[in-house]
């Protein structure tokens, strides 16, 4: 595991080079969007692992601001080692943490920038996605449909996203895959002593949870013998650090409560994302 993370880096290293989006969580939904015209291309190295299996992915994710309020975005993955009983989840608002090739649009309704570097916002997301596989633990997968609203407050010091969505998926060969309806909240800091500007270094801690209660999956209209529903609840820090034109961001969520009906259990997932603004 540590010499596939070391290639990731390296790779990502190599490949991530963007106009920064925003100083923003890792997994959990938030509201930045880019600038009209900003073009960010970014790529992060993806890990999940449950008490039978562990999965290994990167995820390469090109946005485009069509205006300060509305971005377009793309996402697919290069999946390295998958999960032959992959849990439904969202590796974050724009990651899905599973083989599926994304398209989104993010639309910034509301903002209002007050004191000194202080603002409300929120900004809704909607995207569809296909999946690279045909199957998914053991039903038959399709495209699907995902929608998010997330609300925030972003000062120079501390930070805050709550957020929800729900991803459908629809029906394929008389089998559907169960939906899924999650939440998310995060907690920002940073300290004092980064507060300088360049070149000193820039760093803000978060503390991320992400709740997620996948629905039954069915077969010809009956609920799957393979029934994955469950509630579950991950939390864990994650890191973003900045200096001059690099950035890297790094974290972990691990289960606080699980309540799975039929399949593995999760221990973990980490995600390394390292950028290059121009």
């Amino acid at each position: 595991m540590k010499q596939i993370f070391s290639i990731a880096v390296v790779a990502t290293l190599a490949l991530s080079k963007a106009l920064a989006q925003g100083h923003g969580p890792l997994y959990g939904l938030q509201t930045p969007t880019l600038a009209k015209g900003g073009v960010d291309f970014n790529v992060a190295a993806m890990s999940l692992a449950t008490e039978n299996d562990q999965s290994f992915m990167l995820r390469y994710i090109w946005s485009y601001g069509i205006t300060e309020d509305l971005q377009l975005n793309i996402t697919t993955p290069t999946m390295i080692d998958r999960l032959s009983d992959v849990p439904r989840t969202r590796g974050n608002s724009n990651m899905p943490a599973n083989g599926d090739i994304e398209a989104s649009v993010w639309y910034r309704f509301f903002s209002n920038a007050f004191g000194v570097g202080k603002r409300f916002e929120s900004t809704a997301i909607l995207s569809v996605s296909a999946p690279t596989e045909e199957t998914r633990g053991g039903i038959n997968v399709s495209n699907s449909i995902h929608g998010a609203i997330s609300t925030g407050y972003a000062s120079r010091t501390w930070y805050a996203w709550v957020g929800g969505g729900y991803q459908y998926y629809f029906e394929e060969g008389n089998e559907q895959l169960g939906d899924l309806p999650y939440a998310s909240f995060v907690v920002g800091y940073r300290p004092n002593i980064f507060m300088g500007d360049y070149p000193k270094p820039d760093w803000r801690i978060f503390v991320e949870s992400l709740a997620e209660f996948p629905g039954a999956s069915s077969t010809e209209g009956q609920i799957s013998a393979i029934d994955q529903r469950g509630k579950k609840v991950m939390l864990g820090p994650s890191f973003l650090g900045l200096y001059g034109a690099w950035g890297i961001s790094f974290g972990a969520l691990f289960p606080a409560y699980q309540e799975i009906k039929q399949g593995p259990k999760e221990k973990y997932r980490l995600s390394v994302n390292i950028s290059y603004w121009l």
